[in-house]
């Protein structure tokens, strides 16, 4: 029980920064590396807000998700869109992110220092009893966010306007263009969607654990892991992915150690990258001459 819930909760974090990732990756086709400064600057900001200037959590909780929703959207405008506007290569656009990625990261060292921070201060308590295993209330809410936050974005994609729209960037952003729909916009709502769900991860980690700069990169990988094994194009395949992944992690930690966690979860990702590169719930794409 104890292991079972150890990976409900990985997974639940994981899913919000997986999922946010494949929605940015699916209508850009770029990796967007900068993602991972959204998950640490909301992270720091909600500290910022609770513990430096001393407000309420739920209004610095509420300050961190703005700011990185923010972020995300001021990346998309000031950056990623002039350079599309230049037909600039998804190459170029992913070395322009991981040098963002790189920037902001170590303006968020300058600002904050490099030390592990807590985000909580109040005393530490035992944990709710469930059959035998514990776990903490931050992480029952961080299951109980995941659950809801993926069901609305779910929602969005089948049910709305704007959802038809993002799955029509995603297939054909030119098509979408000459459709009549704004696909410069489609990709701003993606990216504030994508860094929204990025900050709450964050933050539900920041609270659960503690924080470093450093702490957005490694939750990107394994989110890119996760994406690859349950597919881009499903948010139910990508929840599946994370939730495979941090099975296959919490087990390797449970058998193996700690130091083992990463290397077992790159392994499950060269083995689809052989065996089924489209992931889980993807299709492989097929080449069509004309």
């Amino acid at each position: 029980m104890q292991l079972t819930l150890n990976v409900l909760v990985a997974a639940s974090t994981l899913a919000l920064m997986a999922v946010g990732f494949g929605l940015i990756f699916s209508t850009t086709r770029f990796f967007h590396f900068a993602h991972a400064v959204v998950y640490t600057g909301a992270a720091y900001l909600t500290y910022c807000g609770s513990v430096q200037l001393g407000l309420p959590l739920v209004i610095a909780v509420l300050l961190g998700v703005a700011g990185g929703v923010c972020l995300g959207g001021l990346m998309e405008v000031g950056l990623y869109r002039p350079m599309r506007g230049r037909s600039a290569s998804a190459l170029t656009l992913l070395i322009a992110s991981l040098g963002t990625y790189v920037v902001l990261q170590n303006l968020v060292s300058m600002t904050w220092g490099d030390d592990v921070r807590m985000l909580q201060s109040s005393t530490v308590r035992e944990g709710i009893e469930i059959l035998g295993g514990r776990i903490t209330p931050t992480s029952v809410l961080a299951i109980a966010v995941c659950v809801a936050l993926l069901a609305v974005v779910t929602l969005v994609l089948r049910r709305t306007g704007l959802g038809r729209a993002m799955r029509a960037v995603a297939d054909d952003a030119e098509l979408a263009r000459i459709r009549g729909i704004r696909a410069d916009r489609v990709i701003l709502a993606t990216f504030a969607i994508g860094s929204a769900l990025a900050a709450v991860a964050g933050i539900l980690v920041a609270l659960d654990v503690n924080m470093r700069p450093t702490m957005g990169m490694n939750a990107l990988m394994l989110a890119i892991v996760a994406v690859i094994i349950g597919g881009v194009s499903s948010i139910g395949g990508i929840a599946l992915g994370s939730l495979f992944l941090a099975a296959a992690q919490q087990v390797a930690i449970w058998q193996l150690g700690s130091q083992w966690q990463d290397a077992v979860a790159f392994a499950i990702l060269l083995v689809f990258l052989l065996a089924r590169p489209q992931g889980l719930f993807g299709k492989p794409l097929r080449k069509v001459a004309v």
